[in-house]
């Protein structure tokens, strides 16, 4: 048993799991007396990658890139491969991901049992939409190649499905062309929420990549006050611009060494991180060229930054409300996490209406809204069940991948497809999560 595979909020705590490696295509899914669940870079907030009492499948080494095709943009890559590597590969010869989340240290299994979203949801969609074709290894020995094409069924039912329906063992992926590896940016100050929804209608028009920054103390009059980030992808005139590789994360090496105490997130080191952050990029509201590294991953460049939050961890709840109930939803979650546990980090973006083909995708059109809380134990489990169930009150949903609080009856009622979902699991796998929503 081993307690080292956890998640990356580090809450709940996995003590006892068996990790079992599946090295190449070739090999079965190892034999276990307990339930199995796939585990690729860990980058899950909750307890969806984790499997108490079980067996861990990692994908360590399941991470060959294939093939590519430089003319198309499609990409065979093993599961375990990360986006990091994908965009070391492609990047140079002119293809970008279609969609990429926060952080680029996540396995391309992961991406797809996730089915992450990303800063250009609002044109694009999901990531399992450039999903063109995946192998499906089941635990009794049977693989599938699905698509929307070929058994189409799975294939809707993998995305996004958690890791659940089977070990997937390799992917095709449409990647985006770019021209070179620079974005144009610029940041827009908001003063408040109602301020976050008109720069949002007229940045969608003409912009790709949006996304906003809260100041999570700003309460009242000001609640919603921040910084609004978006752009575009650089046209060929800037092409041929010298690389300064400090500016690329993956090949930083500032790294959180240890667990902070628990303490040193409070009231006023979130205030005092919120006035500088707020002020530091007021200096850069006119356009500026950035390099697709930092704009894309500013968290990456600190390795192990989640130790910022403690040895208890923490926990970072994700959810999404439709427009209609946005405003008083949305005010009303923030105003309740405000006044409770305050939120290093609190992001808001919206969501587009292009579907994801994942029955169990959590993207859908409206506001989603992402709050960090560094875990105070029973009372930041009190404050995420409120947020929870504010949530199903507007009409919302929370993502699976973040959470480590929401309610079995909740859950149903955000994913309408649960049912048809549960005749496609992998009778052999489970995870904590899976097993907390059905106890």
């Amino acid at each position: 048993m081993t307690n080292d595979l956890q998640s990356w909020g580090r809450f709940p705590l996995a003590t006892r799991q068996t990790p079992r490696a599946l090295s190449w295509q070739t090999d079965a899914i190892p034999a276990s007396g307990t339930s199995l669940l796939p585990y690729g870079q860990g980058r899950s907030y909750g307890d969806s990658c984790l499997n108490e009492n079980g067996t861990l499948i990692t994908t360590h080494s399941l991470d060959r890139l294939l093939d590519f095709d430089a003319a198309t943009g499609v990409v065979r890559c093993e599961a375990g491969t990360t986006l990091e590597t994908l965009l070391k590969l492609t990047v140079p010869r002119g293809w970008f991901l279609p969609v990429t989340p926060g952080t680029k240290f996540v396995s391309v299994g992961g991406a797809i049992a996730n089915d992450v979203h990303g800063k250009n949801h609002h044109r694009a969609g999901t990531f399992g939409r450039y999903v063109r074709r995946f192998e499906l290894l089941r635990s009794d020995g049977s693989r599938k190649v699905c698509s929307p094409e070929e058994n189409p069924d799975w294939y809707e039912a993998t995305i996004g499905g958690l890791g659940l329906t089977g070990l997937i063992l390799w992917a095709d992926v449409q990647m985006r062309p770019i021209h070179n590896p620079f974005v144009i940016t610029e940041t827009v100050p908001m003063a408040d929420l109602e301020d976050f929804f008109r720069i949002s209608r007229e940045s969608e028009q003409d912009y790709e990549l949006t996304v906003a920054w809260v100041d999570s103390l700003a309460l009242g009059r000001r609640l919603g006050r921040g910084l609004f980030f978006r752009g575009n992808f650089a046209p060929p005139r800037f092409d041929g611009l010298p690389l300064v590789k400090s500016h690329l994360s993956h090949g930083s090496a500032l790294a959180v060494p240890f667990n902070l105490p628990g303490i040193s997130l409070n009231w006023l080191s979130v205030a005092v991180f919120n006035w500088f952050f707020y002020r530091a990029n007021l200096l850069r509201r006119g356009p500026r060229l950035q390099h697709y590294d930092p704009f894309f991953y500013p968290l990456d460049k600190v390795h192990r930054w989640n130790r910022v939050y403690g040895r208890k961890g923490f926990f970072q709840f994700q959810c999404v409300v439709p427009f209609s109930t946005a405003r008083e939803a949305l005010r009303e979650i923030m105003e309740r996490s405000a006044r409770d546990v305050p939120s290093p980090l609190t992001v808001l973006k919206t969501f587009g209406d292009t579907p994801s083909p994942g029955w169990m995708s959590f993207p859908r059109p409206g506001v989603t809204l992402a709050l960090d809380f560094a875990n105070r134990g029973e009372r930041t489990m009190k404050l995420v069940a409120e947020l929870d169930h504010l949530t199903r009150q507007a009409g919302g949903a929370v993502y699976p991948a973040k959470d480590a609080g929401m309610s079995p009856e909740n859950f149903a009622a955000y994913f309408p497809q649960l049912e048809r979902f549960k005749s496609y699991i992998d009778p052999a796998f489970s995870s904590s999560f899976w097993r907390r929503m059905n106890p």
